[in-house]
Protein backbone atom coordinates (compact mmCIF):
# COMPACT_ATOMS: atom_id res chain seq x y z
CA UNK A 1 0.00 0.00 0.00
CA UNK A 2 2.48 2.57 0.94
CA UNK A 3 5.73 3.41 -1.12
CA UNK A 4 9.08 2.66 0.33
CA UNK A 5 10.76 4.92 1.72
CA UNK A 6 14.39 4.42 0.23
CA UNK A 7 12.71 5.64 -3.02
CA UNK A 8 11.46 8.29 -1.93
CA UNK A 9 15.08 9.71 -1.17
CA UNK A 10 16.14 12.96 -2.81
CA UNK A 11 18.57 15.53 -1.64
CA UNK A 12 16.91 18.50 -2.82
CA UNK A 13 15.27 21.43 -0.63
CA UNK A 14 12.00 22.73 -1.69
CA UNK A 15 9.65 26.02 -0.77
CA UNK A 16 5.93 24.85 -0.07
CA UNK A 17 3.11 26.68 -0.44
CA UNK A 18 1.24 25.24 2.05
CA UNK A 19 1.30 22.70 5.13
CA UNK A 20 2.22 19.11 4.77
CA UNK A 21 0.25 16.75 6.45
CA UNK A 22 1.67 13.96 8.80
CA UNK A 23 -1.33 11.73 10.57
CA UNK A 24 0.72 9.97 13.41
CA UNK A 25 -1.00 6.45 14.89
CA UNK A 26 0.96 5.90 18.42
CA UNK A 27 -0.36 4.93 21.72
CA UNK A 28 0.60 7.15 24.83
CA UNK A 29 1.82 3.67 26.76
CA UNK A 30 4.39 3.00 23.52
CA UNK A 31 8.18 3.64 24.37
CA UNK A 32 8.63 4.27 20.58
CA UNK A 33 6.05 6.54 20.28
CA UNK A 34 7.69 9.13 22.05
CA UNK A 35 11.29 8.70 21.00
CA UNK A 36 9.79 8.41 16.99
CA UNK A 37 8.04 11.94 17.93
CA UNK A 38 11.29 13.34 19.13
CA UNK A 39 13.09 12.13 15.51
CA UNK A 40 10.51 13.48 13.76
CA UNK A 41 10.74 16.58 15.32
CA UNK A 42 14.80 16.58 14.98
CA UNK A 43 14.25 15.75 11.34
CA UNK A 44 12.22 18.72 10.90
CA UNK A 45 14.80 21.13 12.64
CA UNK A 46 17.72 19.30 10.78
CA UNK A 47 16.63 21.00 7.54
CA UNK A 48 17.08 24.30 8.80
CA UNK A 49 15.48 27.18 6.85
CA UNK A 50 14.28 24.54 3.98
CA UNK A 51 12.12 22.82 6.55
CA UNK A 52 8.30 22.45 4.58
CA UNK A 53 5.59 23.81 7.32
CA UNK A 54 4.06 20.49 9.05
CA UNK A 55 0.48 19.69 9.71
CA UNK A 56 0.31 17.60 12.36
CA UNK A 57 -2.21 15.38 13.42
CA UNK A 58 -1.88 12.43 16.33
CA UNK A 59 -4.65 9.44 15.90
CA UNK A 60 -5.57 6.60 18.60
CA UNK A 61 -3.98 3.03 18.52
CA UNK A 62 -3.95 0.87 21.55
CA UNK A 63 -1.28 -1.61 22.17
CA UNK A 64 -2.93 -3.20 24.79
CA UNK A 65 -6.89 -2.27 24.83
CA UNK A 66 -7.05 -5.68 27.80
CA UNK A 67 -4.61 -3.46 30.43
CA UNK A 68 -6.71 -2.72 33.60
CA UNK A 69 -6.93 0.95 34.47
CA UNK A 70 -4.60 -0.52 38.00
CA UNK A 71 -2.29 -2.38 36.84
CA UNK A 72 -0.73 -3.86 39.77
CA UNK A 73 2.79 -4.78 39.29
CA UNK A 74 5.73 -3.18 37.15
CA UNK A 75 6.36 -2.40 33.47
CA UNK A 76 8.79 -5.73 33.84
CA UNK A 77 5.48 -7.85 35.25
CA UNK A 78 3.11 -6.99 32.75
CA UNK A 79 5.81 -7.04 29.47
CA UNK A 80 6.75 -11.12 31.30
CA UNK A 81 3.33 -11.54 31.32
CA UNK A 82 1.94 -10.02 27.83
CA UNK A 83 4.56 -11.34 25.93
CA UNK A 84 5.08 -14.33 27.47
CA UNK A 85 9.22 -13.46 28.46
CA UNK A 86 11.41 -14.26 31.10
CA UNK A 87 11.90 -11.36 33.27
CA UNK A 88 15.80 -11.13 32.92
CA UNK A 89 15.02 -10.54 28.76
CA UNK A 90 12.55 -7.72 29.50
CA UNK A 91 14.95 -5.70 31.54
CA UNK A 92 17.37 -5.81 28.97
CA UNK A 93 14.55 -5.10 26.43
CA UNK A 94 13.95 -2.07 28.79
CA UNK A 95 17.18 -1.18 29.08
CA UNK A 96 17.73 -1.29 25.35
CA UNK A 97 14.89 1.16 24.90
CA UNK A 98 16.21 3.21 27.44
CA UNK A 99 19.38 3.65 26.12
CA UNK A 100 17.66 5.15 22.50
CA UNK A 101 15.38 7.74 24.48
CA UNK A 102 18.16 9.41 26.06
CA UNK A 103 20.26 9.42 22.74
CA UNK A 104 16.86 11.14 21.69
CA UNK A 105 17.04 13.79 24.77
CA UNK A 106 14.43 11.62 27.32
CA UNK A 107 15.41 10.52 30.46
CA UNK A 108 12.57 6.89 30.68
CA UNK A 109 11.96 5.89 34.61
CA UNK A 110 10.93 2.48 34.43
CA UNK A 111 10.80 2.42 38.22
CA UNK A 112 8.24 4.77 38.68
CA UNK A 113 6.17 4.42 35.39
CA UNK A 114 2.70 3.08 36.16
CA UNK A 115 1.13 1.00 33.47
CA UNK A 116 -2.53 1.65 32.88
CA UNK A 117 -5.10 1.07 29.67
CA UNK A 118 -4.75 4.67 27.82
CA UNK A 119 -8.00 4.34 26.50
CA UNK A 120 -9.34 7.50 28.27
CA UNK A 121 -5.77 9.21 27.50
CA UNK A 122 -6.97 8.94 23.75
CA UNK A 123 -10.26 10.31 24.13
CA UNK A 124 -8.61 13.49 26.05
CA UNK A 125 -6.66 14.05 23.32
CA UNK A 126 -9.57 13.98 20.94
CA UNK A 127 -10.66 16.80 23.29
CA UNK A 128 -7.88 18.63 22.70
CA UNK A 129 -7.75 18.35 18.77
CA UNK A 130 -10.93 19.99 18.87
CA UNK A 131 -9.65 23.18 21.27
CA UNK A 132 -6.29 23.02 18.99
CA UNK A 133 -4.02 21.69 21.82
CA UNK A 134 -3.34 18.10 20.65
CA UNK A 135 0.33 18.39 20.08
CA UNK A 136 0.58 20.23 23.45
CA UNK A 137 -1.42 17.57 25.38
CA UNK A 138 0.47 14.32 23.12
CA UNK A 139 3.80 15.88 24.62
CA UNK A 140 2.39 16.19 28.38
CA UNK A 141 1.45 12.64 28.12
CA UNK A 142 4.49 11.20 26.80
CA UNK A 143 6.13 13.05 29.59
CA UNK A 144 4.19 11.94 32.27
CA UNK A 145 3.45 8.54 31.68
CA UNK A 146 7.41 8.06 30.67
CA UNK A 147 9.36 10.03 32.91
CA UNK A 148 7.05 11.31 36.22
CA UNK A 149 5.30 7.94 37.04
CA UNK A 150 2.49 10.45 36.42
CA UNK A 151 -1.43 7.59 35.96
CA UNK A 152 -2.46 8.78 32.99
CA UNK A 153 -5.52 6.13 33.27
CA UNK A 154 -7.07 7.91 36.11
CA UNK A 155 -9.80 10.72 35.01
CA UNK A 156 -8.37 13.05 37.92
CA UNK A 157 -4.72 13.14 36.56
CA UNK A 158 -5.97 13.23 33.49
CA UNK A 159 -7.84 16.20 33.72
CA UNK A 160 -4.75 18.29 35.74
CA UNK A 161 -2.89 17.54 32.97
CA UNK A 162 -5.24 18.79 30.62
CA UNK A 163 -5.35 22.16 32.67
CA UNK A 164 -1.54 22.17 32.74
CA UNK A 165 -1.84 22.74 28.63
CA UNK A 166 -4.24 25.09 28.62
CA UNK A 167 -7.41 23.03 28.39
CA UNK A 168 -10.64 23.99 30.80
CA UNK A 169 -10.41 21.63 34.02
CA UNK A 170 -14.18 21.23 34.04
CA UNK A 171 -14.86 20.61 30.13
CA UNK A 172 -12.38 18.03 30.24
CA UNK A 173 -13.33 16.26 33.04
CA UNK A 174 -17.23 16.62 31.30
CA UNK A 175 -15.72 14.94 28.43
CA UNK A 176 -13.95 11.95 29.75
CA UNK A 177 -17.06 10.77 32.03
CA UNK A 178 -19.31 11.04 28.88
CA UNK A 179 -17.18 9.41 26.81
CA UNK A 180 -18.23 11.72 23.88
CA UNK A 181 -14.52 10.82 22.24
CA UNK A 182 -14.94 6.98 22.58
CA UNK A 183 -16.17 6.59 18.80
CA UNK A 184 -13.56 9.36 17.57
CA UNK A 185 -11.16 6.44 19.13
CA UNK A 186 -12.77 3.79 18.25
CA UNK A 187 -12.88 5.18 14.32
CA UNK A 188 -9.23 5.99 14.90
CA UNK A 189 -8.26 2.41 15.47
CA UNK A 190 -10.54 1.24 12.75
CA UNK A 191 -9.12 3.16 10.11
CA UNK A 192 -5.52 1.86 11.42
CA UNK A 193 -7.14 -1.96 10.81
CA UNK A 194 -7.92 -0.41 7.09
CA UNK A 195 -4.47 0.75 6.47
CA UNK A 196 -3.21 -2.63 7.69
CA UNK A 197 -0.98 -0.73 10.36
CA UNK A 198 -0.19 -3.46 13.24
CA UNK A 199 2.09 -1.57 14.61
CA UNK A 200 2.55 2.03 16.40
CA UNK A 201 4.33 4.60 16.15
CA UNK A 202 2.91 4.59 12.03
CA UNK A 203 3.25 7.86 10.04
CA UNK A 204 1.67 9.22 7.00
CA UNK A 205 2.52 11.79 5.22
CA UNK A 206 -0.09 14.00 2.54
CA UNK A 207 -2.27 10.49 2.93
CA UNK A 208 -0.01 8.87 0.36
CA UNK A 209 3.71 7.60 2.13
CA UNK A 210 3.69 5.10 5.02
CA UNK A 211 6.96 5.58 7.39
CA UNK A 212 6.93 2.59 10.51
CA UNK A 213 8.38 2.79 13.59
CA UNK A 214 10.73 5.31 15.62
CA UNK A 215 12.92 6.43 12.33
CA UNK A 216 16.48 7.93 12.97
CA UNK A 217 15.98 11.57 12.03
CA UNK A 218 18.11 11.45 8.64
CA UNK A 219 15.34 9.46 7.36
CA UNK A 220 12.52 12.30 8.10
CA UNK A 221 14.53 14.46 6.88
CA UNK A 222 14.95 12.74 4.00
CA UNK A 223 11.03 11.94 3.62
CA UNK A 224 9.88 15.29 4.22
CA UNK A 225 12.06 16.56 1.81
CA UNK A 226 10.90 14.29 -1.13
CA UNK A 227 7.28 14.84 -0.06
CA UNK A 228 7.46 18.89 0.30
CA UNK A 229 9.45 18.77 -3.24
CA UNK A 230 6.03 16.25 -4.69
CA UNK A 231 3.75 18.61 -2.62
CA UNK A 232 5.04 21.84 -3.94
CA UNK A 233 4.78 20.37 -7.65
CA UNK A 234 1.32 19.34 -7.12
CA UNK A 235 0.59 23.34 -5.99
CA UNK A 236 2.44 24.98 -8.21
Amino acid sequence: MWGGIRRWIHPFSYIVTSPIKIDIWSDIACPWCYIGKRHLEGGLAALGDDAPEVEIEYHSFELAPDTPVDFEGSEVDFLAKHKGLPESRVQQMLGHVAGVAAKAGLAYDYDVLQHTKTLKAHELLHFAKEHGLQLELSERLFRAYFTEGRHVGRIDELVELAAEVGLDADAAREALESERYSAAVQADIAQAGTYGIQGVPFFVFEGKYGVSGAQPVEVFSQVLTQVAGEHDGAVA
